[in-house]
């Protein structure tokens, strides 16, 4: 597992942070992810099968936009 940290664009509120966690934690491999409102950021371990492609995608696919920070 590696500790990995994403920038999140478009956050606006609690339902927004709720929206990310759920769509990280949706993808395989990861755990103990944390979305932080007022950072803009979400960080995570992530396993093999969690690769930056695949979140990303995650993340977009709940509306937001992230890259790898």
């Amino acid at each position: 597992m590696t500790e990995k940290t994403l920038n999140i664009e478009g956050m606006h509120c609690e339902h927004c942070v709720a929206s990310v966690t759920k769509a990280l934690e949706g993808v395989g491999g990861t755990r103990n992810v944390s979305v932080s409102l007022a950072d803009g950021k979400a960080t995570l371990e992530a396993g093999v099968l969690a690769s930056d492609e695949k979140l990303i995608a995650a993340v977009e696919e709940a509306g937001f936009k992230a890259t790898v920070a």
